[in-house]
């Protein structure tokens, strides 16, 4: 679908410049734009490739001469990364499902789905669960017995809903997620020795216990998802033991990240490729968490945290901080600590070239 300059303009809230009518159907790299496309030139290191490229038109830097550029129309974004969203968002011409249930979809004759809803090819949906309205459904959706998904959800292909599990309005799950799966959790009859390895805190020898049987607990609370959160690519939200595992309103998570049982995750976090949030651990609002970082259990992160990539955060973290490292201190503290490694082997030869041989007893100069 082709739109003008000045439509483009006003979706992103931005300033139209030039033949304002002129009408591009999709978006390219600058040296790779041809002349219906609109080229996507947002910072002055893309001013050259301009040149490479056939656009006519493009979304340009504040105080760009696109005159000069060759341009007949320009749009100035001051804020590149907020008119990158706002624009991918009005050219996503991927088309919504035709309402309807798929004749080789499963469905429970007592579950409830909205009219509008659309219910995709081999899906099946349990008994008494709930579809709101507007929500797509992609292929091989399974849906547990009483699990409820809310309005204008978008459930892609191989998607697992378990039992228990209530998701909000306008949630994305991106294909091959599983919500409300059984969480990691085990214990022994007699001391294991997980528990006694942390008891002596590395200092035990460990044997082998009287009863190694690991016993399973199984998990009955289910998972709670807020409106407008997304799920990346085969994450999982493991089911609470009794109370539900949360994950808040706003929250966007990665692909292949794991959010233990128990845990309650804020609103408006982001949780990158990777990491994991161990069991019982509470997540404030706005926390970022980098790729392949992970918390431990049972610990308390406070609002607005950012947790660097490959971090492990092990204790509680305050409001507020930036940490970075494995164990996780603070940025400082562990930028200090890397420079005095990198600096260790330079001090090693200036410690060894500054020894002075001793004179042996009974010998004089």
């Amino acid at each position: 679908m082709a739109h003008t300059i000045a439509e483009i303009a006003t979706a992103l809230g931005a300033q139209a410049l030039g033949d304002v009518s002129l009408r591009v159907s999709g978006a390219a790299e600058p040296q790779a734009a041809g002349p219906e496309q609109l080229a996507l030139a947002m910072t002055p290191s893309y001013g050259d490739a301009l040149k490479l490229g056939r656009a006519r038109a493009a979304v340009i830097w504040p105080e760009a001469d696109w005159q000069a550029m060759g341009l007949e129309a320009a749009i100035m974004a001051p804020l590149a990364r907020l008119a990158m969203a706002r624009l991918t968002q009005m050219l996503d011409d991927r088309g919504r499902m035709a309402p309807g249930v798929h004749p080789s979809a499963v469905v429970d004759p007592t579950a409830r789905i909205a009219p509008d809803a659309a219910i995709g090819p081999l899906c099946v949906i349990g008994a008494g669960a709930r579809i709101g309205a507007g929500t797509q459904l992609a292929s091989q959706v399974t849906v547990a017995a009483g699990a409820e998904i809310g309005a204008a959800c978008l459930i892609l292909a191989g998607v697992r809903i378990g039992l228990r599990v209530r998701i909000g309005e306008r949630v994305i799950l991106q294909p091959n997620v599983t919500i409300g799966g059984d969480g990691f959790s085990f214990v022994t009859a007699a001391e294991s020795n997980v528990e006694r390895a942390r008891a002596s805190l590395g200092e035990a020898r460990l044997s082998p216990p009287e009863d190694a049987t690991w016993h399973r607990i199984h998990s009955l609370g289910g998972v709670e998802i807020g409106d407008d959160v997304e799920i990346g690519a085969n994450s999982t939200v493991d089911a609470g033991t009794i109370r539900p595992t949360r994950v808040g309103r706003g929250t966007k998570v990665d692909n292949l990240v794991q959010v233990g049982h128990n845990v309650r995750i804020g609103e408006d976090c982001l949780l990158c490729a990777q990491s994991g949030v161990a069991g019982s651990t509470i997540v404030g609002n706005r926390v970022v968490l980098g790729g392949q970082a992970g918390f431990a259990d049972n610990i308390r992160i406070g609002d607005d945290v950012v947790i660097g990539a490959s971090s492990a955060v092990l204790s509680n973290v305050p409001a507020g901080r930036i940490m970075m490292g494995a164990p996780a201190t603070s940025m400082a503290a562990h930028l200090a600590s890397y420079k005095a490694l990198r600096r260790l082997p330079r001090l090693m030869r200036d410690i060894m070239a500054s020894k002075k041989p001793v004179p042996k007893p009974g010998l004089s100069d």
